[in-house]
């Protein structure tokens, strides 16, 4: 058969990626925060998008956005679509649902102190400012700035001596002298090779010293970070009276001596959307706060009606028109499907809004997804990275969704499960704490049957360390 070239006509279905859809997706998997920056960029990009006054009355019965206010939104206009000067300007999304009161206008009162955001000094800055005040010059101090540029975030020294003197090209001896001096710097513990060091440094700088902590340290440090106490007493000679005292005042040195100066900023989290209880029901309000209220220029709508006007001007206007309803659209577009998801979320959660977290019913995105008739994609995206307020707290969406453990002839979440191990633990006897194969037994008490490998993991997820790290002998 010979080979030809030759045209076909065939009709195939595929997805399009508009720029208009892209933009959809991209605001439905932003959180709050992020759609609020997304908004003010387009505001700034748009000159067809305007920020209603707050002066300006809202529409007739407008409140906050229910469900139904949300369906209403998205409503495509009774329009002519190629005629932009059609539009009815002055009712098209004027504004969109918002209750929120306006803007605090009296300036009298200043903010808090307390709420006012401190200044952390860095751990670099506070160790090169103590060097400054020190009397190590010229060729010490230089020798002293590379050890104190190679201690790492928990204040350890993170290079080898001879590699340090190899990089300097001096001698060893003179980088461990210097060495010595910095390790008296504050705080206590610092610029130290190990943890058997950072302790040491941290007992002779104690007034008045205490021989047999640094004794007990030095000479035993292996027997006492394997808590064999009874072998340390039989080293060392000494009594079991003597040695409690000395292991309590050994328990308050910090064996991270870096850890003041790290970083513990409070993160905060706008949440997207409340559950309220009203009553026996809940009802759930969209967070609006924050998002301007979009509408439309009315400045332009004299250019497009304007006999003068040049083609190309027309054409700018009903480009950016078309996009700035398309971008108010989308708006209420995610709020409504947050909205739906988060109602599916309630109706199957029901029971732990209710009584709590030893209620909470495995879910996955394929069940809010056929309830309320989305992909489970969309489910995807509107469930990550937001938050929900909730008379039990605040919580990530994703929270809501775990896979099934059997509780008897019904299931249970996962987290729940988790909630339980913590309960047991934190009511166990610190010196005799509970091991996983205890842990199991207990919950088989409470008809949950789970192997005790999966006892270990979620135990590792709690931060939980094995029995052995838990006991306190004294």
């Amino acid at each position: 058969m010979a080979l030809e070239i030759k045209q076909t006509l065939r009709q195939t279905q595929q997805l399009v990626m508009t720029p208009q859809l892209q933009q959809a997706i991209r605001l439905l998997q932003y959180n709050h925060l992020e759609v609020v920056n997304e908004l003010e960029h387009e505001l700034r990009e748009n000159p067809l998008l305007e920020v209603a006054s707050f002066d300006e009355p809202f529409p007739d019965g407008d409140a906050r956005p229910d469900l139904t206010s949300l369906e209403d939104a998205i409503k495509e206009p009774e329009r002519p679509r190629n005629d932009i000067a059609e539009v009815d300007w002055d009712n098209y999304l004027e504004s969109y649902g918002a209750d929120y009161s306006p803007p605090q206008r009296d300036f009298s009162e200043h903010p808090q102190l307390e709420n006012m955001a401190s200044y952390q000094e860095r751990l670099l800055d506070y160790l090169f400012r103590q060097l400054q005040l020190s009397d190590i010059e010229g060729y010490d101090r230089r020798i002293a700035v590379e050890i104190i540029g190679n201690i790492d975030e928990s204040g350890y020294l993170d290079i080898e001596l001879d590699e340090l003197a190899r990089t300097l090209d001096v001698p060893v001896e003179d980088v461990e002298s210097i060495l010595l001096r910095v390790q008296e710097f504050d705080p206590r513990g610092i610029a130290a090779r190990n943890l058997q060091e950072c302790l040491l440094l941290q007992a002779r700088a104690l007034d008045p010293r205490d021989p047999l902590v640094i004794e007990i340290i030095e000479e035993g440090f292996d027997l006492l970070e394997k808590e064999k106490y009874e072998a340390l007493i039989k080293k060392l000679k000494i009594t079991y009276e003597e040695l409690k005292p000395a292991l309590a005042i050994i328990g308050k040195f910090d064996p991270r001596p870096a850890k003041p100066f790290t970083s513990t900023d409070t993160v905060y989290v706008a949440p997207d959307i409340h559950i309220i209880k009203v009553g026996s029901d809940y009802q759930i309000m969209v967070n609006d706060e924050g998002l301007p209220r979009l509408k439309i220029s009315s400045l332009y709508k004299k250019d497009v009606h304007t006999a003068g006007a040049a083609g190309l001007t027309k054409d700018y206007i009903q480009e950016k028109t078309r996009g700035a309803l398309w971008l108010i659209k989308s708006i209420h577009q995610r709020q409504r499907t947050i909205y739906k998801v988060t109602e599916s979320i309630v109706k199957f959660q029901r029971e732990f809004f209710d009584k709590g977290i030893d209620y909470l019913k495995p879910l996955i995105l394929k069940d809010v997804a056929d309830d309320v008739e989305m992909h489970e994609s969309t489910i995807s995206r509107v469930t990550t990275n937001k938050y929900v307020q909730t008379p039990r707290g605040i919580f990530e969406l994703k929270f809501f969704f775990n896979a099934g453990i059997r509780q008897g002839s019904d299931s249970i979440a996962a987290e729940a499960v988790r909630n339980q191990i913590f309960r047991i633990v934190k009511n166990e006897n610190p010196k005799s704490p509970a091991s996983d194969k205890e842990i199991v037994e207990a919950l088989a008490r409470y008809d949950i049957h789970i192997a005790r490998r999966t006892v270990a993991k979620y135990r590792e997820q709690l931060g939980i360390s094995q029995s052995s790290k838990r006991r306190k002998r004294f």
